[in-house]
């Protein structure tokens, strides 16, 4: 087990401040913007040590990107976020644990793991968005160009 140090509460506390998911850079900026000192390379490193002891979520964002957030459940656990604003919720799917189970004995395949993790947009910003823009533009990621290119 690590030792606890300045450096891995600072990180253990701001990721516990965000509430949602967030990249290394991202928390990195954050702690700097604070006044810290710490160093990019110690936040990646840290945060692959809480996700590794499950004391952090560990995810790839639809653009490969590796984002982290504090784990509020020690159980196994999916999550449904918004590729909008982030909002992030954790839900149990015994149809998926079943499902992946089934699959991975039919294949011959013992002591099976997997990661669920759901995108898509959140009721609010759905519909805060429908308020402004065409249902198609609504259901796109921010930035994302739809047929036409139109961003």
């Amino acid at each position: 087990m690590k030792r606890n140090t300045w450096q891995r509460e600072s990180v253990r506390d701001s990721l516990a401040g965000i509430g949602g998911f967030i990249s290394a850079q991202a928390l990195h900026a954050a702690l700097r913007a604070g006044g810290s000192p710490i160093g990019l390379a110690t936040v990646y490193r840290t945060l692959a040590d809480l996700a590794a002891i499950g004391e952090a979520d560990s995810l790839q964002s639809p653009d490969g990107e590796a984002l982290y957030r504090a784990c509020s459940s020690g159980e196994h656990h999916h999550h449904l976020i918004c590729r909008h604003c982030g909002r992030t919720v954790e839900i149990g799917a015994a149809e998926v644990e079943s499902w992946a189970q089934r699959v991975a004995a039919e294949n011959g395949f013992v002591d099976a793991a997997h990661v669920v993790d759901i995108f898509g947009w959140c009721a609010q910003c759905a519909d805060e968005a429908s308020g402004v823009e065409d249902a198609s533009s609504a259901r796109r990621a921010p930035g994302a160009a739809d047929a036409t290119g139109a961003v």
